[in-house]
């Protein structure tokens, strides 16, 4: 039997520092150049970049612009997976940088630059430290969260197949919390998302004579009132569930009706029982309104992003790694799972695994605002986390020694 060796928490703390300037400069390139989901082509290429001078694996894209590597520590034993994504928002950029955007109305503004910053430090760690723990550390740099979810598809191809993960664990900044605090909950964490596109087909017509026409514009505005009537009106008082409309396009001139408006958004919630029953409802709705006003419709609904239920063991260990080894008032237990969602789910949907917060700042603008941006600060307590936790779930947890 291989004798496990003690970690020496002080020795991994100061790794880490020592490499904090270089995951910066890193975390600012990302953000300088981000790309859109799917399209992610010298990002990906520059993560291999960065990985090839590790032993990791780097396997060949699944995907296109996918970075997936294996890492073996000193003999076999369990897999832990890590998943960053990579992907940008379609956002003008507001806030005032060195290194703001460099392309035109492209933002890393849900803070991937510095997820996929903080794993490309955590696979350097790991790797320098490969001789304290049994098994593997596989990462995943995920293209295409946003709106296409395409974490769904990379499962799909068989990503977490051979060696099948014993847990898979990511990390998310999260605006209002404090910097470098790590948060999450047991069960449900984050909400499902269904995503809708609608056509309303109307009968263009002269803005002075509305009733020879069929308004979609009014039949979008009545409809927009009646989807937000459901929740309190179709479902129980007790169901979480947000609808947003997100989108609306329709019209050209001011004084002509328009034949069709696109209405997009999203249905957020909770629970499987809910799941049932919305489809169904919303649906009914729009041929409803629809009907009433003589218009028709042409409707896409997608469910995208299931439910991100997390594993309550795994929460537990990574809870008590962040208390234990980085600091008790590094942790904070959410109260409540939040509305929005993560194609992160489908990683959790056949492998015990766990979401987890990272604190952005209190004052920290919000999610996909042009003025947000991943705040420095918090990276070393990001990798820290991720590095011990990993460590941990790998069976070299009991180790861990605080050192000089």
């Amino acid at each position: 039997m291989v004798k496990s060796m003690p970690i020496n928490l002080a020795q991994i703390r100061s790794d880490i520092q020592t490499i904090l300037p270089e995951i910066k400069k890193i975390r600012h390139h990302l953000h300088a150049f981000p790309e859109l989901s799917l399209k992610e082509f010298q990002t990906s290429q520059f993560i291999r970049q960065q990985l090839r001078s590790t032993s990791v694996k780097l396997f060949d894209p699944f995907l296109a612009t996918d970075v997936v590597g294996l890492l073996w520590g000193k003999s076999p034993g369990k897999n832990v997976t890590l998943r960053a994504d990579i992907d940008a928002l379609p956002l003008a950029e507001k806030k005032d940088s060195a290194y703001r955007s460099t392309v035109k109305n492209i933002q890393h503004a849900c803070g991937h630059d510095g997820h996929t910053a903080m794993l490309l430090g955590a696979a350097k760690i790991l790797e320098k430290h490969k001789e304290l723990f049994s098994g593997s550390v596989r990462f995943v740099f995920q293209p295409g969260e946003e709106v296409v979810a395409a974490g769904r598809d990379l499962v799909a191809k068989g990503i977490l197949s051979n060696p099948q993960p014993q847990a898979v664990l990511a990390l998310h900044i999260w605006p209002g919390i404090p910097v470098g605090t790590i948060c999450s909950k047991l069960g449900v964490m984050m909400a499902a998302s269904d995503l809708f596109r609608l056509v309303i087909h109307g009968k263009g017509g002269h803005g002075s004579k509305p009733e020879q026409a069929i308004d979609p514009i009014f039949i979008a505005s009545r409809l927009i009132n009646s989807l937000y009537h459901i929740p309190s009106r179709k479902l129980r008082a007790l169901d979480a569930v947000v609808f947003s409309v997100c989108r609306i396009q329709g019209g050209y001139y001011a004084n002509v009706i328009p034949d069709e408006v696109e209405v997009e958004g999203t249905v957020r919630y909770l629970s499987k029982a809910v799941a049932e029953k919305i489809p169904a409802i919303f649906e009914t709705t729009v041929k409803n309104e629809c009907a009433a006003c003589g218009a028709t419709y042409t409707l896409d609904y997608a469910r995208p992003y299931p439910l991100t239920v997390n594993d309550r063991q795994i929460v537990t260990s990574c809870k008590a790694v962040a208390k234990n080894s980085i600091g008790k008032s590094r942790w904070r237990d959410l109260e409540e799972p939040t509305m929005g969602s993560e194609d992160f789910s489908y990683y959790l949907d056949q492998n015990p695994g766990a979401m987890f917060f990272l604190g952005n700042g209190e004052d920290s603008p919000p999610l996909h605002s042009p003025y947000f941006d991943f705040n420095d600060e918090a990276l070393f307590n990001g990798m820290l986390f991720v590095v011990l936790s990993t460590l941990t779930l790998l069976g070299a947890g009991k180790n861990i020694e605080k050192g000089a």
